[in-house]
């Protein structure tokens, strides 16, 4: 998914996510906005992840979101 289809879904994604990763708060999804750095950033801050571990999930969960 490019950056433009992230962001242009992201209403209808922010809910799965939030479903994904249920330490991100509204206002965490409010700031993320459909960009996927931001997301990544939430991710390792709420969790502890590596960068590389949170890019992989957050790809999964694009990639996921796709072939919905």
């Amino acid at each position: 998914m490019n950056r433009d289809t992230m962001a242009g879904n992201w209403k209808q994604l922010r809910g799965k996510a939030q479903e994904k990763w249920g330490k991100l708060t509204n206002d965490d999804l409010d700031v993320i906005d459909g960009k996927k750095d931001q997301l990544i950033g939430k991710i390792q801050e709420h969790y502890g992840q590596t960068r590389e571990d949170a890019e992989r999930d957050v790809e999964n969960f694009w990639q996921d979101d796709d072939r919905a």
